[in-house]
């Protein structure tokens, strides 16, 4: 059906934008972005569009679709989808992305030739926006190597190093929810892009105007364009098994995918591997978009709500653990039953903390461990995997911002061949040197193996982490959040963050802090006075985080504050310790703390309310 054309022109269309900017129905921000592609040639197309949601002060939607030009966060550009729009994902902003990704590669590297590898998933529109980042970066001159049929994440870095590409590109949202999706962009490396290269990309892409493209079915015509698949995926799973390190197999299980690609990166590792008692669980395992039978259409392993549907059909068929991966399979969710035959669900600190347990004994059995290996964690993962290492007698790199880009960064920074272990809390892990991002595959992988050995002493992976408890002390972290959307979200965010910068709280619930470390001013100082004390050289971001003592129980609590890369929301993270002198107080130290924390996270969220109500 044909829209009805506009009456309005461009120069009544500015002067009514610029009126709602005056009256606040627009940010000043998409006004200045909506100028761009009301004025400027190759955003001719989009006119007629603009122009009737102009004229019928649509102002919410405008703000919505031009309130920032997304920028590279944590895990590339992600958002929104819709047909137009410098602030959510369409196809000129992917045309952009990948036009960017290009040109910025040929100048850094005075190149008009090298190679490209692109994949994407199951989510909806990531084919169309594939082929449109294939064809405008074989327009640039590169030969594209292209995944034929949906693929992980991990499996795009692992063809960027086993293909030897100088950049790579993913077509992506994560675990964001069906509206969402995105562009990761790759270095040769196989690792996210990182500064400055990032920034130089998202120079590109602001400065683009028409845009090379060619014909995607002509470019592979031409070999511009060159289909790979299970040539490049059975490698792929072939280096992910190579780090075996059991030959134990007897455990009955679930997986899902959630809707996603994890079929055919996890599950296929697990059945290639001898896992033949993990089954599919079939109502989840569609490659679909709009994730229907996922609770609430919310594909992120790390809600408990994902793992109910399986849940139910594990109990009948006396599994021993779930497995979920997000949709492009490179993050791994657990639940796993405890002594009662109750599946709890583990978060992804708790699972760091037992897969770094699980390999770095493994390589002292084969003593392939010395005092210069590492483990790396970000600063917002718990300190039970330092405390772990550490023991271990091994190196420890807990520096780090958010963002698995900056472990494969240290990786190859610090010798990929002392590398043991990397993880995040929001469920990434790697080992080896295959890839350069997070891959679900070897987690699953290791967590099996580590039940299945547990299980053979009849022991879950309950009784492990206690074990860990007793020795390192026991240790209770988790996170939450809140959600602020578009510009006006994004103005809340920084309200927060200039709060909790300037004028922090004293105490919350049975907490007082005591001092802070600041990421952004690269200084600790001191509460309630907030005056410096020290400084520091690195990392440097926007994060805060807060070191708090407990009333009563002799508790250490760290909180973590920082905006999300990925999402239009403000994280909180918590990190709660306390030694357990006695096992058999173990029980009652976990409620006290339990208890401690809950009324801090209920003190926490009033406060933040609080702040905004004001601000």
């Amino acid at each position: 059906m044909n829209q009805p054309s506009p009456t309005i022109d461009v120069q009544e269309a500015i002067k009514t934008t610029h009126a709602a900017v005056a009256e606040k129905q627009l940010s000043e921000s998409a006004f200045t972005n909506l100028q761009r592609w009301l004025t400027e040639p190759q955003y001719a197309s989009y006119l007629p569009s603009l122009l009737r949601l102009i004229e019928a002060e649509d102002f919410g939607t405008l703000d919505t679709y031009f309130w920032e030009v997304i920028p590279f966060g944590t895990g590339g550009r992600r958002g929104l989808m819709s047909d137009l729009g410098s602030a959510t994902i369409n196809e000129r902003t992917i045309a952009e992305s990948a036009h960017g990704l290009a040109a910025y590669f040929k100048n850094y590297s005075g190149s008009d030739t090298g190679n490209a590898a692109i994949a994407h998933d199951s989510r909806i529109n990531s084919e169309r926006f594939a082929r449109i980042a294939a064809s405008v970066i074989a327009a640039h001159g590169l030969t594209v190597h292209f995944f034929k049929t949906p693929r992980s994440t991990p499996e795009l870095s692992f063809a960027v190093r086993h293909l030897s590409c100088d950049v790579g590109a993913m077509i992506t949202a994560s675990h964001n929810p069906p509206s969402d999706n995105g562009f990761k962009a790759y270095w040769s490396t196989g690792a996210q892009v990182l500064p400055p290269h990032d920034q130089g990309i998202i120079d590109e892409v602001y400065q683009a105007t028409k845009i090379p493209i060619i014909d995607f079915d002509q470019a592979v015509e031409q070999g511009l364009i060159k289909i790979i698949d299970e040539d490049v995926a059975s490698e792929y799973r072939n280096a992910v098994i190579s780090h075996s390190h059991s030959t134990s197999r007897d455990l009955q299980g679930l997986f899902t995918p959630l809707h996603g690609v994890g079929e055919t990166s996890v599950f296929q590792v697990l059945q290639q591997a001898g896992f033949e008692k993990i089954t599919r669980f079939e109502s989840q395992c569609e490659q679909n978009g709009n994730f229907p039978n996922v609770p609430d259409q919310l594909p992120n392993p790390e809600r408990t709500e994902v793992y109910q549907p399986a849940i139910e059909l594990a109990g009948q068929i006396d599994s021993e653990i779930i497995l979920a991966s997000d949709p492009d399979a490179d993050r791994l969710g657990v639940c796993a039953k405890n002594n009662a035959g109750e599946f709890i669900h583990l978060t992804g600190n708790q699972i760091g903390a037992l897969l770094a347990d699980y390999i770095l004994r493994k390589r002292q059995e084969k003593q392939t461990l010395t005092p210069e290996h590492f483990v790396v964690e970000t600063i917002v993962t718990t300190p039970l995997i330092a405390a772990i290492t550490r023991k271990a007698n091994v190196r420890i790199i807990n520096n780090l911002l958010v963002g698995f880009k900056y472990i494969a960064q240290t990786m190859d920074e610090e010798g990929p061949e002392g590398f043991v272990f990397g993880t995040e809390e929001s469920l990434g892990y790697l080992a080896g040197e295959y890839c350069r991002d997070k891959d679900a595959a070897i987690a699953a992988l290791w967590v099996c193996e580590l039940l299945a050995e547990l299980k053979s002493k009849s022991k879950t992976l309950f009784d492990r982490l206690d074990e860990l408890y007793i020795e390192h002390g026991y240790h209770l972290e988790g996170q939450v959040s809140k959600t602020c959307k578009g510009s006006e979200g994004n103005q809340q965010i920084k309200e927060l963050m200039k709060a909790f910068r300037q004028t922090p709280p004293q105490k919350l619930g049975n907490l007082t802090f005591t001092r802070v470390r600041d990421y952004q001013n690269l200084e600790i100082r001191s509460l309630p006075e907030n005056t410096p004390s020290e400084t520091f050289s690195k990392p440097e971001g926007n994060v805060l985080m807060f070191e708090a003592k407990g009333e009563g129980l002799p508790l250490t609590v760290q909180l973590g504050v920082r905006p999300s890369g990925t999402e239009p929301k403000i994280k909180f993270y918590y990190f709660a310790q306390v030694e357990v002198s006695d096992p058999d107080q173990l029980a009652k130290t976990k409620s006290e703390a339990l208890s401690t924390i809950e009324s801090f996270k209920e003190a926490l969220m009033g406060w933040i309310d609080k702040t905004l109500e004001t601000s």
